[in-house]
């Protein structure tokens, strides 16, 4: 999976690095989301579509990989 985020589109709630930490940060500027892994590994993946569920502005963007990795 990758991972975009919209920062023109981020209200800045912080959800996402609540969440999930290792993958999604906080500016420290305009308290946008920051994006610090944008291919989490298997591990985040649940924790990332959570993330991406709950984000009121519908800022991140997930783009699933089938199997083969495309």
């Amino acid at each position: 999976m990758d991972v975009r985020v919209d920062r023109h589109r981020c209200a800045g709630s912080g959800l996402c690095m609540a969440q999930v930490p290792a993958v999604f940060d906080q500016s420290d500027e305009d308290g946008k989301v920051l994006l610090n892994v944008p291919a989490p590994g298997p591990e985040l993946l649940a924790a990332v579509r959570a993330a991406a569920a709950r984000c009121p502005s519908g800022a991140i963007t997930l783009l699933e990989h089938d199997t083969a990795g495309h």
